[in-house]
């Protein structure tokens, strides 16, 4: 039976880069890392000749976050990961309290919203109790992107 969703992995081009934003803009705490390779990797991923640098971030209500950068073999990016309707993982949203105080920090950290914090029309959710829900869109050091969603 499923439980819950354990970690995201992210492969990343920097992950000195990647992971100083999560922790320090988003407020991860890095909990382990760790160089893998070995025939077991080899095989889960299907890749020959696997180094890989991993860094483990975790919130305090989970899931944690893997940063993974591969030192061999080094990956190239996709093409169309940007397109709004390309089908595979979209964007990963992240529950908040007090949105626009973390909009702040994220402006602060020059870090650039895509959208002003936008409100969820009353007959598009579906949560009882007359929760609202407010989001907002930006992208991570490598273009991934993130969401911060509200309800309240």
């Amino acid at each position: 039976m499923i439980q819950q969703i354990d970690h995201v992995n992210l492969v990343v081009r920097d992950l000195n880069a990647m992971s100083a934003f999560y922790r320090h803009v988003l407020g991860f705490r890095l909990t382990k890392e760790a160089t893998i390779s070995g025939a077991w990797i080899e095989d889960v991923v299907g890749l020959a000749d696997v180094v890989a640098d991993v860094q483990y971030l975790d919130l305090p209500q989970g899931p944690r976050i893997e940063l993974i950068h591969y030192q061999s073999p080094v990956g190239r990016p996709g093409v169309g990961f940007e397109l709004p309707n390309k089908p595979g993982i979209r964007h990963l949203a992240f529950r908040v309290t007090d949105i626009d105080a973390l909009c702040a920090k994220l402006r602060d950290s020059a870090v650039t919203l895509l959208s002003p914090v936008a409100t969820v029309p009353d007959a598009q959710v579906t949560y009882a109790g007359g929760v609202r829900k407010r989001l907002v869109y930006f992208r991570d050091p490598e273009e991934n992107l993130l969401e911060f969603c509200e309800y309240a």
